[in-house]
């Protein structure tokens, strides 16, 4: 071979080996699947975290439909009050030696809830009893001088009709004793005037105790150890006029204004659905106790008051209320609703009315069907029984099946 020949390369030299080609082949697809695996996993991971995402949300517990007795017809709002409420003040002006209640506390009546300085007192009702010994003494020195002036009145009745003795000595001897007679009445009136200043320094000693006018809470302690308290304003701004002040959470009933103009739709006995500002989902029955037959000329409204069916412990005096006044119930027409949920628990997703239950802090959807509204509820025909905590305040992305934790 020549010179010129070495310089022309060969061209069956530059051919691909097919199984390095092969090679390259078979790790293209092994890196696209590690990818999509990888994302598969990450995906797996995001979703799994997503679900197990505890949101915190506010429930409401679904009603019964029975629960309600008709259309709402008029809606006023006002104040838990009770009927009985009572400022304790003491009968007498005195310091306050102790005070015996604290605000919360129970009481029954009768109880003794403060004590005044007796010590006064104590010394009067001392002086009085030493009075009523002195007048009782007297009584009975009285009654050994006049037994004897009756003896001596006899003998001289006896020496007079003997004419031994003189009509004189006889009607000196008859007016001792008569005499004697009249200072023993005089005496007996004055144990029984004794007997009566003793009892009053015993209720000037008892008016330093002051006790419970009847069973309640005590709601203010209104005095302390060492104050002057008066059942008057004496004494000026360093004069208590009460001890504490207390309130029978039997009475407790709903005090509104009605305005004139509609006092005509309330009647005594009519059905209501009251609701207070610290418990928005807690819908209370009761029903129109009176109707106070005198209106505010400066307001225009009439004061309404209002039972409650039942009492609750969380019903507090001074408690902001909404009531709405219902019409009667309407027999003729079946109730076909299984539930009554506030408006808020409907969302709308995909076209679908839904609601989502929590059951064991979880998130549960269901679709529901949609009856009348009634008031700031809504019936439910089907998709939720009563008694079913439903969520009425939550995230928009809420899902099914999503932890939840109630607020």
């Amino acid at each position: 071979m020549n010179e010129k020949d070495k310089r022309i390369p060969d061209l069956a030299s530059l051919r691909i080996d097919p199984n390095s080609r092969a090679t390259q082949r078979s790790k293209k697809p092994n890196v696209l699947i590690t990818a999509i695996i990888a994302l598969l996993i990450i995906g797996v991971v995001v979703a799994f975290a997503i679900k197990n995402q505890k949101v915190s949300v506010e429930v409401a517990i679904a009603r019964p439909a029975s629960d309600s007795r008709g259309t709402v017809v008029l809606n006023a709002s006002g104040y838990v009050t009770p009927r009985r409420r009572s400022t304790v003040a003491a009968k007498i002006t005195g310091r306050v030696k102790e005070m015996l209640v604290e605000e919360g506390m129970q009481v029954t009546e009768g109880q003794v809830i403060a004590r005044l300085d007796d010590a006064d007192a104590k010394a009067r009702l001392a002086a009085a009893q030493a009075e009523l010994q002195v007048a009782q003494a007297a009584i009975r020195e009285i009654e050994v001088n006049a037994a004897d002036a009756q003896r001596t009145l006899a003998r001289i009745k006896n020496l007079h009709r003997e004419q031994v003795a003189s009509q004189e000595n006889l009607d000196h001897s008859k007016a001792a004793a008569d005499a004697l007679g009249a200072r023993r009445k005089l005496a007996l009136e004055q144990v029984q005037a004794a007997d009566s200043r003793l009892a009053v320094a015993r209720q000037d000693l008892e008016n330093c105790t002051v006790r419970a006018p009847f069973s309640g809470i005590v709601v203010s302690k209104d005095a302390q150890v060492g104050e002057m308290v008066s059942p008057i304003s004496a004494g000026g701004g360093f004069t208590r006029t009460g001890i504490a002040t207390i309130v029978d959470m039997n009475s407790l009933e709903i005090e509104v204004d009605v305005n004139e103009s509609y006092i005509a739709k309330v009647r005594i006995g009519q059905k209501v659905d009251a609701v207070l500002d610290a418990y928005p989902d807690w819908h209370i029955p009761g029903s129109v106790r009176t109707t106070i037959p005198t209106a505010d000329r400066q307001k225009a409204t009439v004061k309404v008051r209002i039972a409650f069916d039942r009492l609750d412990p969380r019903i507090l005096p001074d408690m902001g209320v909404k009531v709405s006044f219902l019409s009667e119930e309407d027999l003729s027409r079946k109730v076909a609703a299984q539930a009554l949920v506030p408006k808020e628990a409907v969302r709308d997703i995909t076209g679908k009315k839904v609601v989502f239950r929590v059951v064991d802090n979880k998130l549960e959807q269901r679709t529901v069907k949609l009856g009348e509204e009634r008031g700031t509820d809504v019936e439910i025909i089907d998709g939720l029984s009563s008694g079913d905590a439903v969520v009425v305040n939550g995230p928009q992305d809420m899902r099914d099946g999503q932890r939840a934790e109630v607020k």
